[in-house]
């Protein structure tokens, strides 16, 4: 199915095709992957997540049709920057959870079906890697459907909780409401496309739970308990013992989570 045009856009799903856009990091992977919704004949697009304000990757998004609306996974501004000059560009409005991050249309909501594009995208809640953050369900895009996770569920390795704003106890919920759609086409916003929803969220859940338990493993150790006495960076070196400098904030953030979550636990139970 992969397959891809001279302006960089590579098929991934039936329904979907994305293009990589030109900012890679320790966070964004190999940069932000903006994709084009669009069933066969269909006289436009949707596009999701238009990425960083990067002149070219919008031209060659532009030059792909019609766009009629643009979608926002999260607020963060590799996924945002380009929203407002892309809206200029193709005449579309976007829509996001946050109003902050709309233009010229409301906000979505939790549970709306869009009819655009020539099929159904289904908005579905996911808060965790932020209080913001969606995902979008296309249940006509092949035999199994797909969704598009944004940061909630990458491609490659696991994703960060912005704590305060995201919270553990929010994304398990999330990735709980992701495996009961089954084996649903991945599509992330970093990273490559991964079939069987289902048992990526299991697997990202588990990798949570496992880590919950080095955190408890810590907290033993160093003799403190997850409210007041408990150290952020003395949990994280314990923890994350062998993490890159470029990603240490990251790791500090899942940390933070993780202690909050466990205070509440503690206080439920």
């Amino acid at each position: 199915m992969i397959s891809e045009t001279s302006r960089g856009i590579v098929r991934s799903s039936e329904l979907t095709r994305f293009r990589l856009a030109p900012n890679p990091g320790p966070m964004s992977l190999d940069g932000t992957n903006s994709y084009l919704i669009a069933a066969p004949g269909a006289a436009a697009t949707v596009a999701v997540d238009p990425g960083p304000l990067d002149e070219p990757h919008l031209q060659a998004l532009a030059g792909e049709g019609p766009v009629e609306l643009i979608l926002i996974t999260h607020r963060h501004a590799d996924h945002t920057a380009a929203a407002e000059r892309f809206s200029a560009l193709t005449g579309a409005p976007v829509r996001a959870a946050d109003p902050a991050h709309c233009h010229g249309a409301p906000p979505l909501r939790d549970g709306e079906t869009i009819r655009a594009a020539g099929t159904d995208i289904r908005v579905l809640a996911t808060p965790g890697h932020t209080s913001d953050s969606v995902c979008f369900h296309l249940p006509q895009d092949g035999q199994q459907g797909s969704v598009l996770t944004g940061d909630t569920i990458l491609g490659t390795g696991t994703t960060v909780l912005d704590y305060p704003d995201g919270t553990l106890r929010d994304y398990l919920d999330s990735l709980d409401r992701l495996e009961r759609l089954g084996p649903a086409t991945v599509l992330p916003a970093h990273g490559p496309v991964l079939p069987a929803l289902d048992a990526v969220a299991r697997a990202y859940r588990d990798h949570r739970r496992g880590r919950l338990e080095q955190v408890r493993a810590a907290l033993a150790a160093l003799g403190a308990y997850a409210g007041a006495g408990a150290d952020v960076r003395a949990v994280t070196d314990a923890v994350y013992a062998d993490v890159a400098p470029s990603v240490r904030r990251a790791a500090e953030l899942s940390v933070a989570a993780q202690l909050d979550y466990l205070r509440t636990e503690r206080t439920v139970g």
